[in-house]
């Protein structure tokens, strides 16, 4: 059940971001900090969104031994974010190992799992020696997520269905490569528009460039959530 737009924070500079992040409500939309934005501007812009009372998407994407990632979870939800994220290609005792970091915290983040990236065909699995189908390879990755406890998957939009099917609804899903539909496909490759995606079943919504882009970004977000309560 749809629950949060997330707006993915993807620009060259502090000015540029602040410039959007000025014109956004916390009440109406979450904020996506992924490896650019982190490594650009670093712990200090987190916790200034954290303060301003954002949902914050950590989106770091851990993949290391069990210990490091483990120790980076950690590191992640002292700043105090909402949601962080692993991927399940690193396996079942990393996975357990980053959930288990957290059991200390007073308000532990969500824990979720990148199952296979939405700019990823089966040709692209294929090339990287994966022999699954790629829907399949999907259920299996989230399976892994599952059974170490995490709180939920990123995935495609059309993957959702059989995902809330075999885990539940609680189980969440977080779906990037949401895209207008007049706008353009760019680098992603899985796909849906956000009405699509409600439709699917997913629980967040991750929106870059449509609104980031847009020349008015607080009006489209308006309009993009209109249409999904309407």
């Amino acid at each position: 059940m749809f629950k949060k737009l997330i707006i993915a924070l993807d620009f060259d500079n502090a000015q540029q971001a602040w410039h959007l992040i000025n014109q956004l409500d916390p009440a109406l939309c979450a904020l996506k900090i992924g490896s650019e934005m982190f490594t650009r501007l670093g712990v200090d812009f987190v916790t200034q969104l954290v303060r301003q009372q954002f949902f914050i998407f950590l989106d770091l994407k851990f993949h290391d031994i069990p210990n490091t990632v483990a120790k980076a979870c950690l590191a992640a939800a002292q700043l105090g974010v909402q949601m962080i994220n692993v991927h399940a290609s690193g396996g079942m005792a990393m996975m357990q190992a980053a959930k288990a970091s957290l059991a200390g915290c007073t308000h532990p983040p969500l824990l979720i799992a990148v199952t296979v990236l939405t700019s990823m065909s089966g040709k692209n699995l294929q090339d990287i020696g994966i022999s699954n189908a790629l829907d399949k390879h999907v259920l299996h990755l989230t399976q892994m997520a599952f059974d170490a406890k995490l709180d939920g998957v990123v995935c495609a939009a059309a993957e959702v269905p059989a995902i809330k099917a075999r885990f539940g609804e609680s189980f969440l899903t977080i779906t990037p490569g949401i895209r207008l539909a007049e706008d353009a496909k760019q680098d992603q490759c899985r796909i849906a528009t956000p009405q699509q995606a409600v439709a699917y079943g997913s629980d967040y919504l991750v929106m870059g460039r449509s609104i980031t882009q847009s020349p008015t970004p607080h009006t489209t977000l308006q309009t993009i959530l209109q249409s999904l309560t309407s």
